[in-house]
């Protein structure tokens, strides 16, 4: 029975995994508000039925594409959500990820982008996702500044706060402008010329 289970919760992993993969190509193609959960389960290879019973709604299905592309990112970095990295080695995480965002990921890039406009007043579907992630990303950045004014590897001078908002907008900012204007902005050379700026700044 329990080789039984497990097939049985492998292939409900690998149903969901190609529901998210669906849902990733179609908005990316289509965008959010024209693409319909029965688009979506048909290139999938399910039923609307099956999809919504995995994710409870579209909105459900927006926010595991949202989670799917935070976990590709942690993956492919090797990083886990308790690291506590050096500032050269979130720098360089922030620099490898820019990289293959421009390289391979503009879709979900773009996706993410729309997404946080569409969702910026409170009261919104994906308003409180998107705004407590922000807050999780400032405070992980907060974190690893104060280590580094502790450690001795950046001064101790400056406010963690401000600089995490800092660094946070320039993110967000730099793959706007890069999704606007490809041809005109490098996304990899922008993150390498302010993370390199930034770390010089901190030095003591």
């Amino acid at each position: 029975m329990a080789g039984v289970k497990g097939q049985v919760q492998k292939r409900g992993v690998e149903r969901r995994r190609a529901m998210v993969d669906a849902a990733i190509e179609l908005f990316a193609r289509q965008g959010v508000r024209g693409t319909g959960v029965a688009a979506i389960a048909e290139r999938a290879g399910v039923t609307p039925s099956a999809l919504i019973h995995h994710f409870g709604s579209k909105d459900g299905l927006v926010r595991a594409v949202l989670e799917e592309a935070d976990r590709r990112a942690l993956e492919r970095l090797s990083a886990r959500p308790g690291d506590e990295p050096t500032l050269v080695q979130a720098f360089d995480w922030f620099l490898r990820d820019a990289e293959h965002t421009a390289a391979a990921e503009r879709e979900l890039a773009a996706l993410h982008t729309t997404l946080t406009a569409e969702n910026l007043e409170p009261g919104s579907v994906l308003h409180t996702w998107f705004r407590d992630r922000g807050r999780a990303l400032r405070s992980h950045l907060v974190s690893l500044f104060t280590r580094a004014a502790a450690d001795g590897s950046a001064r101790a001078d400056l406010d963690p706060a401000v600089l995490a908002a800092e660094a946070a907008a320039f993110i967000e900012g730099a793959h706007l402008l890069w999704l606007l204007d490809p041809e005109q902005v490098n996304l990899t050379a922008v993150h390498r010329s302010y993370f390199d700026g930034l770390l010089a700044r901190l030095r003591p």
